[in-house]
């Protein structure tokens, strides 16, 4: 497996070098959070449909721990993509390294801690609702 780490994914960023960032997380995590230039491709189909086998392609999640983009290099390897690298160190390392993002709880919409993610509670009146927290 090719496996870059965020100051690799920083230094291909600042030369303008040209590559498919693909955060491999569900569409509420990438509205809340992601690095700027990312395509949100986490199903397969939408990885074969908008990705071609000889892009250049580096695939994140959140950290190292996340299969998510794991799963996704193996699976462009296995349908024969050329050039797949996963940004093992993911999101987390991205934003502790402070370098910039975009989405919903950058942007202000969701404040400091809180989570970007709505969640269900049940509530007597109308039985399930989505809130934010």
């Amino acid at each position: 497996m090719v496996t870059i780490d965020v100051s690799e994914l920083k230094e291909l960023v600042d030369r303008g070098e040209e590559f498919k960032l693909v955060m491999t997380l569900g569409d509420l995590a990438y509205s809340g959070k992601h690095i700027p230039g990312s395509l949100n491709l986490h199903r397969p189909e939408d990885l074969l449909n908008q990705l071609g086998p000889s892009d250049r392609i580096i695939a994140y999640c959140s950290d190292a721990l996340c299969p998510a983009s794991l799963m996704a290099y193996h699976f462009l390897s296995d349908q024969g993509f050329e050039d797949v690298s996963r940004f093992s160190d993911g999101l987390t390392a991205w934003e502790q390294a402070g370098y910039p993002l975009e989405g919903e709880e950058i942007a202000g919409r969701h404040p400091p801690g809180g989570c970007a993610l709505p969640i269900a509670q049940r509530t007597p009146e109308s039985g399930l609702l989505w809130k934010d927290v």
